[in-house]
């Protein structure tokens, strides 16, 4: 009898697991690089940690060509959402693919400009003259690089700007071939580990630069609204455990990302970084928001720039009804 018993539970937890196995909605989310980068790391630990799971969603990250490839999947339906900078919808939509960001990952920009200490900078109006590196001439990195420029009465004619991509970055200003940078947290860490002392200054002290966004299509967000809601709480919870414990986040997240587990000293560094520089809220802007000021303001000076042709309305680009 007792053999009966348990038979008929474990049938029972057998179909209530199936049951809810096939209950959950199947997600594809495009990264724009590999998705074993430091700056992906809320996405890993929402995944590592069973968020997407507990959000009913079963989760297949794939990795696109880059910001543009990634916007064109995700508004061509062949991938759910994807990543992107808050700028992103400011550059594609003008084209007419029919995408919006729907969480921001922090209220602080993404992108810092960063300078070798011997490179006798110590801030934008310095630049002149020097050699400054970006991801590439297609990125939020040299638009971001354009309006720094800008705020110092400075343009692109005026300093020699390289498009090396993130390993030409590190290796060349390592080297002392690049005076500065303008990039993400974990390229200035990599310099420093290497004994290059470096100075910084987050790029939205002067231009209203953006964290990275996840994005979505128009009919995405129409038709499976449910998802797009899952996803985004989950990722802004793990982006919620790395400002409240980077060393914690830290160590679960080399854990999880084998090609980190001999680093968890520079990942905890650069989850700090994430946490102090990135994360915060800004003002009137909670974690996940965008503030449509501040999206104005990018998409006025790359019109102005001749970044994008065409202005969109500014409501095209973002939504925040997935925010709690």
């Amino acid at each position: 009898m007792k053999h009966t018993i348990l038979s008929a539970v474990t049938a029972a937890t057998l179909v209530l697991t199936a049951g809810a196995a096939a209950a959950q909605e199947k997600v594809t989310y495009l990264f724009p690089a590999p998705d074993f980068l430091p700056a992906f790391a809320p996405f890993q630990l929402a995944k590592g940690n069973g968020y997407f799971d507990e959000a009913g969603l079963d989760v297949t990250f794939q990795v696109g060509k880059g910001g543009a490839d990634v916007a064109t999947q995700v508004a061509l339906g062949n991938a759910e959402l994807g990543g992107g900078i808050g700028d992103t919808p400011i550059i594609v939509r003008a084209n007419g693919l029919e995408i919006r960001g729907v969480a921001l990952l922090g209220g602080r920009g993404l992108t810092q400009l960063a300078w070798r200490e011997d490179a006798g900078i110590t801030g934008p109006q310095d630049l002149k003259g020097k050699s400054i590196g970006v991801l590439s001439f297609q990125d939020t990195t040299y638009y971001n690089l354009l309006g720094v420029l800008a705020s110092a009465g400075l343009t692109k004619n005026d300093v020699d700007i390289q498009a090396v991509g993130p390993g030409g970055i590190i290796q060349l200003t390592i080297a002392g071939n690049l005076d500065a940078m303008s990039g993400v947290p974990e390229w200035i860490a990599a310099i420093e580990a290497a004994g290059v002392p470096m100075d910084q200054q987050p790029v939205d002290s002067v231009f209203p630069a953006m964290a990275q966004a996840i994005i979505a299509s128009d009919d995405t967000i129409e038709e499976r609204p449910e998802v797009v809601q899952g996803f985004v709480d989950a990722v802004l919870r793990a982006v919620r455990d790395i400002s409240d414990d980077p060393a914690a986040a830290a160590a679960q997240y080399v854990a999880l990302v084998p090609q980190h587990s001999e680093n968890l000293a520079g990942i905890e560094a650069v989850m700090r970084a994430y946490a102090e520089l990135i994360y915060p809220e800004g003002e009137n802007q909670p974690l996940g928001a965008f503030d449509p000021e501040r999206i104005k303001a990018v998409q006025d000076f790359y019109v102005e720039a001749g970044i994008v042709r065409n202005a969109v309305p500014v409501e095209e680009l973002y939504t925040n009804e997935f925010i709690k």
